[in-house]
């Protein structure tokens, strides 16, 4: 129905001008031509001359108006700490070009009724004049300079690299249709490197080379819907695309950078104002101090509902609306409480499956997560008289064998190393097995068990006198034997406190 009105009105002015302009050829031919086009030229010019005054009012009006909720200005100063250069290019600019446009504006409309068609006028020919060409080509050139050279200083100052000696956090952007991967660095602090050669877009979509250690604590977010960053803490983002021509844009934080397929890019900041902060900002104006959603009219004001965000400035497809994420800047300590909680990639989804590169083998987080879950348990024994019971929970055997599988090793190191720091300590180390085979078989395994962890420590250099080793078969199960889960427990190896 609106479409049809709008259809309607357009047809009815259509023929409006065409009836006027038959008016006018009437009055042409009545009045007589040469009359009727200067009484047009006159009008003309006036009308022209008119616009030009309420259009450069409604330019300068409504700059004004919207310059707090939508050019930057009062709250909207920019969030990082290279923005402020940039708002000051943007300004250097503006003064010139600004100029520029009112004086061209107020020219191009003078000029129409200055050189109106009139009786009597005389025409000032000249072919040429040096002084004239001088002043519009000296001029532009100088401002030109000006801003170009101010241009290079903001642009070296915000567009380096990192150095190895600086503080940062490094994030990765990916960019598709229509959503951002973002990817954190784990403890380490490190991205891990990426190879388009190993992308599986079912296990590995981001193709991240889990040969290289680095990548092993990474976090992929993957679809997230919000980037979370701690305040006054330089950022490097790492941006990159999967498919088409993407756009990296913080508009708070000034930063915009392509993500193009194939090339990576980069940009670094600092946020310098928590998303609260700026909310507070935001406060003091009324213009957000009104409902976020006119619909509800009880609900969050503007300003508590306001968010940072992350635009794609690039028209990636139909869906480019909805690359829209969230930004949230905290403070470091909510930050670190928040990314604690995060869990790695490679731990979640990748770690011993077939798409593992060190599949059977123990990695070093492994080794030193067995070595602070062993020493606690240790020392716990150590001080408390009731609990005086291990349970060797990564000492493993090859099937129906005394031998030691080699993922022992490092529990058996690490425990040499607590029995040889504690020298007058005496313990016995417990075998126990499932309930398959018969009773005196198991029993006999479960000795040899032991003892084969005795014999181990003592040949790590810890005192035989300390340990004795006894065999306990199937007689003290942790489980039920009914499942492979509770078989598994209770083929185990422990040790027994015996003095201190």
């Amino acid at each position: 129905m609106n479409f049809l009105v709008l259809f309607l009105i357009i047809l009815l002015l259509i023929v409006i001008v065409i009836q006027l302009g038959r008016v006018r050829d009437l009055t042409s031919r009545i009045r007589g031509e040469e009359r009727v086009a200067r009484q047009n030229n006159n009008r003309t010019a006036m009308s022209l001359v008119v616009f030009m005054v309420v259009f450069l009012i409604l330019c300068v009006v409504s700059a004004l108006y919207y310059k707090d909720s939508m050019l930057g200005y009062g709250p909207h100063g920019a969030a990082s700490a290279h923005g402020g250069s940039i708002d000051s290019l943007f300004n250097v600019t503006l003064f010139f070009t600004g100029i520029v446009f009112v004086v061209t504006h107020i020219a191009l409309f003078w000029f129409s009724y200055k050189y109106r068609e009139r009786d009597n006028a005389e025409v000032n020919y000249f072919v040429h004049s040096t002084q004239l060409e001088m002043i519009w080509t000296a001029i532009p050139a100088i401002v030109m300079c000006f801003l170009v050279v101010k241009g290079l200083v903001v642009w070296n100052d915000v567009m380096p690299d990192v150095s190895p000696e600086e503080s940062y956090l490094e994030i990765g952007a990916t960019g598709y249709q229509f959503a951002w991967d973002i990817r954190y660095p784990g403890p380490d602090g490190i991205l891990g490197e990426k190879n388009f050669r190993k992308i599986d877009m079912a296990v590995n979509p981001l193709g991240l080379d889990f040969e290289d250690e680095n990548t092993l604590d990474d976090i992929v977010l993957s679809g997230a819907d919000k980037i979370v960053l701690p305040v006054n803490t330089q950022i490097r983002v790492a941006i990159s695309s999967k498919d088409v021509l993407h756009n990296f844009y913080l508009p708070h934080f000034r930063v915009k950078m392509d993500a193009i397929p194939g090339l990576p890019t980069y940009f670094i900041f600092t946020p310098i104002t928590t998303t609260e902060e700026y909310r507070q900002k935001l406060k003091d104006y009324p213009e957000y101090q009104v409902p976020a959603d006119p619909d509800e009219p009880d609900g969050p004001q503007r300003w508590e509902a306001f968010n940072y965000e992350l635009a794609c400035a690039e028209l990636c497809g139909k869906g480019h609306y909805s690359m829209r994420r969230i930004v949230e800047v905290v403070t470091p300590e909510e930050y670190a409480e928040w990314a604690a909680g995060l869990k790695s990639t490679y731990k979640t989804s990748i770690r011993g499956t077939d798409a593992d590169p060190f599949k059977g083998d123990l990695l070093g987080y492994e080794k030193a997560a067995r070595a602070k879950e062993l020493t606690a348990s240790f020392n716990a024994a150590f001080e408390d008289d009731g609990a005086n019971i291990i349970n060797l929970e990564h000492v493993f055997f090859k099937t129906g064998s005394a031998e030691l599988d080699e993922k022992s090793f490092a529990e058996l190191d690490n425990l040499s190393g607590l029995l040889k720091s504690k020298p007058s300590i005496k313990v016995e180390l417990g075998g126990h097995t499932d309930n398959t085979g018969d009773d005196q078989s198991n029993l006999v395994l479960s000795e040899n068990r032991a003892g084969s962890v005795l014999e181990y420590l003592v040949s790590k250099g810890v005192s035989s006198t300390n340990l004795v080793s006894k065999g306990y078969g199937e007689t003290s199960p942790r489980e039920t034997n009914d499942t492979e889960e509770g078989r598994a427990l209770n083929r185990r190896t422990e040790l027994k406190i015996l003095s201190k």
